[in-house]
């Protein structure tokens, strides 16, 4: 007799999630098919039959995980994070080496990510974490341990180096949002990653420049007239010597600068000059750090992915730009409702590299146009949507907390992965969940979205 505590599949979630991979393994089969030839989809030497195969055991790995006692997953949540940890330490000295990244575990002619199992081991460590007693981001002890377990894999991923999959790691920042983690943070986040791309767009010394006349503005005092006299004037020298490429305009800036520093001291206002000087001097730092980070620190090769991406007219579009090229050019050739099934002509003559894995979203473009294209997108953002709305029904904590750090990571999979495609994001290697074609992937998303839908079903139990 079935356990009356133990509720029904999920048939929403389940169906956009089966919804997906057979979109995979349909676009997988248009990216490979091959009119003169005919390939079985149960041969495991070819990349079709190999994508079968994980497809079949994908499903029943959703299946066993729905027998299994939902309480596994929280029990042991701290030693799938010990294995995934473990997985990746011995990547770096056991692993073969692909483009460039010692990433992978190669059994035969088949091969395994580690870092897509340390995304589920950390998604369940960081939920067990943030379901104790002092679950609260905005508790010390409990923002060091979350972070702790966020930056270990982070570490041992770069120094693979995989940076795509290392930035995965940041969509937890969702779930920390969720648990009370201060919004403050974010802003700040998100101008000093804003500062660091412009720093690699505009000279130094001009964004210093707007620096410092931005530190001025803030640092007005609304009482004295001749601050706001010369924060006008810092605008002025902004619009007039900074585009006449004067470096030296910098100068009347810092002295202005220096003047509200002896203010604050005669005021006696050490904090706001601690406050404003401190988050100065970490602003000039990425500035010039960003330069010496490209210019000393990137490879040749991950220099070109940034010019691809932030300045595309300095690369030879028959080299580094013609991926991105090519993958706009596929998008675009689909129209409303695309050339058809099995008709693209870009897919079909393999203009586009990488096309089953990183860039198969162009395959859906070219063949079945703003139609496939706008429907895709629309399944991933209804699971991602469907995936938050079973987090906030839970009971327990920790399936609350693993909703949303699941989430989390599809939506910054889908986004990233579709941007690269239309060059909105540099191109970094993040696969199209369930849809990409790799075993790997496929598994561990199966598995995440697998535990997602048993904890649901298990929500009213006591257990």
């Amino acid at each position: 007799m079935a356990n009356p505590r133990v509720g029904k599949l999920d048939i929403v979630t389940t169906s956009l999630f089966i919804s997906l991979i057979i979109l995979g393994w349909i676009m997988y089969y248009a990216v490979t098919y091959d009119p003169n030839s005919t390939v079985s989809a149960f041969d495991l030497t070819k990349g079709l039959g190999k994508e079968t195969l994980w497809v079949g055991s994908s499903i029943i790995l959703f299946f066993l995980v729905q027998v299994l006692d939902s309480r596994v997953w929280s029990g042991f949540a701290l030693i799938f994070y010990a294995i995934g940890i473990l997985l990746l330490i011995g990547v770096i000295f056991f692993g073969s080496s692909i483009k460039g990244a010692t990433s992978w575990y190669t059994f035969g002619g088949f091969s395994f990510q580690p870092s897509e199992f340390a995304k589920f081991g950390t998604a369940l460590a960081v939920s067990s974490v943030l379901s104790g007693p002092s679950d609260d981001m905005a508790n010390p002890k409990t923002r060091l341990i979350a972070f702790g377990l966020l930056a270990l894999p982070v570490l041992l991923i770069m120094l693979q180096p995989d940076a795509g999959s290392a930035l995965v790691f940041t969509s937890f920042f969702i779930l920390f949002y969720r648990k009370g983690l201060n919004g403050n943070i974010y802003v700040i986040g998100f101008i000093l990653v804003a500062l660091f791309i412009l720093s690699l767009i505009y000279p130094s010394y001009g964004i210093l420049m707007v620096l410092l006349a931005a530190g001025l503005v803030f640092a007005v005092n609304k009482r004295d007239k001749k601050s706001q006299e010369y924060a006008m004037i810092a605008g002025a020298l902004i619009f007039g010597f900074y585009f006449m490429d004067k470096a030296w305009s910098i100068v009347p800036l810092a002295l202005m600068m220096i003047r509200r520093v002896v203010l604050y001291f005669t005021n006696g206002d050490l904090k706001k000059l601690v406050f404003h000087f401190a988050t100065l001097l970490i602003a000039v730092g990425i500035v010039y750090g960003a330069r010496y980070f490209y210019d000393d620190v990137l490879e040749p090769h991950q220099q070109e992915r940034i010019n691809v991406w932030l300045n595309p007219s300095k690369c030879d579009p028959r080299g580094s730009l013609y991926n991105v090229l090519q993958s706009k050019m596929a998008i675009g050739s689909g129209g409303l409702t695309g050339r058809g099934f099995l008709k693209g002509e870009l897919t079909q003559l393999n203009y586009v590299p990488e096309q089953s894995t990183d860039f198969i979203f162009c395959t859906i473009g070219e063949e079945h146009g703003f139609v496939g294209v706008a429907l895709t997108i629309f399944i991933f953002l209804a699971l991602v949507l469907r995936l938050t709305y079973l987090a906030e029904r839970q009971r327990l904590s920790f399936a609350r907390n693993y909703g949303y750090a699941l989430a989390g990571i599809l939506f910054f999979h889908f986004m990233i992965n579709i941007g690269m495609t239309m060059g909105l994001f540099p191109i970094i290697g993040i696969p199209l969940p369930m849809v990409s074609y790799g075993g790997t992937s496929l598994m561990m998303f199966t598995l995440m979205i697998s535990v997602m839908i048993k904890l649901d079903q298990s929500r009213h139990s006591k257990g």
